[in-house]
């Protein structure tokens, strides 16, 4: 059976003996990690509770919300090639020019900090993308904008308000998973790609 080619070398454009490949080559377990990491998020064995097409979703909606990039667009494609993915396209790419900002902001509990905090916007599924995300998607969008722009403002009501869609604590646990790496592979893959430029 052939193996699934390395996610971040085939997204950062990095050739077999190229100067990166040398350079990921000496971090081999944090190359592989990340390998696994995708596949075991993507081409989960059991998806359980939380569906390839709503991973695909989810992952269209943070890496284009992190901006356009080829990460970006491998997965508006992915999500476009699955089962019943194509009808989504329009209206990810609707929420995520509704959802786009800068961050991270937030309030942080009172004390020291507190002169940190900063006000952002509070994100919201538009009434005209609902009926086609439905319950479950329409929640998990939600709390991927907090989780990638307001991370210090999770607290155990978005919780809720995931719970109260539909999702199992074991699917918030792989959402939360799916998210972090995303916002992961997005820096480093722009990392290796600036590092390719810089050497051309």
């Amino acid at each position: 059976m052939m193996s699934t080619p390395d996610i971040i070398d085939t997204l950062a454009g990095i050739k077999p003996g190229s100067e990166l490949d040398a350079i990921r080559a000496k971090r081999v377990q944090a190359r592989d990690n990340a390998q696994k990491s995708y596949l075991s998020l993507f081409q989960p064995i059991d998806a359980g509770d939380f569906l390839l097409l709503e991973r695909a979703a989810v992952a269209a909606f943070v890496t284009g919300l992190h901006g356009e990039s080829p990460v970006a667009t491998f997965y508006r494609e992915k999500l476009a090639a699955s089962a019943d993915g194509a009808r989504l396209v329009e209206v990810i790419e609707a929420e995520i020019a509704r959802g786009k900002t800068s961050g991270p902001y937030g309030s942080f509990p009172a004390g020291p900090l507190s002169i940190e905090n900063t006000a952002g916007l509070i994100y919201r599924v538009s009434a005209a993308s609902k009926p086609a995300l439905g319950t479950r998607l329409i929640a998990a969008l939600e709390h991927a904008h907090l989780l990638v722009f307001r991370p210090r403002d999770a607290a155990s009501t978005d919780m809720k308000a995931l719970l109260a869609a539909g999702w199992s604590n074991t699917g918030i646990v792989t959402f939360s998973q799916l998210v972090a790496f995303l916002s992961f592979q997005v820096r480093v893959v722009s990392g290796l790609r600036t590092l390719a430029a810089a050497n051309a």
